[in-house]
């Protein structure tokens, strides 16, 4: 090798050291942050800690978490509420959003009033919105009652206090919180569609529904994948608004896989076991967001 080849290695090495050394950091966030706590709670799932025993007390039990969690009627309850929450909240929250961005995009008075009022709630403490609602909620107090009350409605529903309507009454709060994230989301897909298409398809004597159904639902394709994904993670990982207006109650009525893992984590102790459920939790989300990612990809662009 030659005294120019010798220099000219030396300094790429020297240029590829110190790229690493400004990667560093960031590497070590990441095997901090995320890799190291996904390898341990693996670990954890094939164990039984006491968190209050140190990291000495963990016991290595292998697939005995595992196979009390599939037994155990609390956490098979648990799962069955998260599908409910998420029937209740994606579907109907996307249709929601769907209708208000494009009544929005048509040009409405006072378009950016609505884009900003729609947007307000998102961004707004979550604690915030849960105490607004609980206070609407109040069984004998609360405007929603004493509205059905007036209207002659003479047993109102008892809303978060009672087991019947605990679940639906918080899907109707993260409804209403997120639809604005979603109504901006829609937006920017509607903003993407050419208006040529609405043109000639006006030209041909095509009617609002069917421009709807033939042009934006089919060009809005990718938009609702990304949100349907978004949506249903994020519907499988919901927990402040019910540890704070329920804490899973009444009678378990809202109790959901994230709040059975704190239940069993950070309130009984058993580290172990509520890694195992959460590992549980993350076999659905991905099994579901595979397929619907799948079913995105096969579908005809137009």
């Amino acid at each position: 090798m030659t005294a120019g080849k010798k220099v000219k290695h030396a300094n790429a090495r020297k240029e590829a050291l110190v790229g690493w050394l400004f990667l560093a950091p960031e590497l070590i966030g990441i095997v901090v942050l995320y890799v190291f706590p996904v390898v341990f709670s693996l670990y954890l799932s094939l164990s039984d800690w006491n968190l209050v025993g140190g990291l000495q007390s963990i016991k290595f039990v292998g697939l005995d978490n595992y196979v009390e969690m599939f037994h155990d009627e609390k956490v098979i309850h648990a799962l069955k509420n998260n599908f409910v929450y998420t029937l209740l909240t994606v579907p109907v929250g996307m249709a929601l959003s769907l209708i208000l961005a494009v009544l929005i995009h048509t040009k409405v008075y006072g378009q950016d009033y609505f884009k900003v009022a729609f947007f307000v709630p998102y961004i707004s403490s979550i604690i915030a919105i849960g105490a607004v609602w609980s206070a609407l909620y109040h069984p004998s107090l609360g405007p929603i009652n004493q509205f059905l009350t007036s209207i002659g409605v003479s047993d109102p529903p008892k809303w978060l206090a009672d087991p019947d309507f605990a679940l639906l009454s918080i899907a109707i709060i993260a409804i209403w919180a997120g639809i604005g994230y979603q109504i901006v989301i829609y937006m920017a897909g509607l903003t993407s569609i050419p208006d040529d298409y609405y043109e000639a398809a006006s030209i041909d004597g095509a009617t609002a529904l069917q421009k709807f159904r033939m042009i934006t639902l089919p060009l809005l394709g990718p938009t609702n994948s990304f949100l349907f994904i978004t949506l249903l993670m994020g519907s499988f990982k919901v927990f402040d608004l019910i540890a704070f207006l329920t804490s899973g109650g009444p009678n378990n009525a809202s109790t959901v896989i994230v709040y059975r893992i704190y239940e069993e984590g950070f309130v009984n102790f058993r580290m172990g076991y509520a890694s195992a459920i959460s590992w549980l939790l993350f076999a659905i989300v991905g099994v579901v967001t595979f397929i619907s990612w799948q079913i995105q990809k096969n579908k005809v662009t137009y």
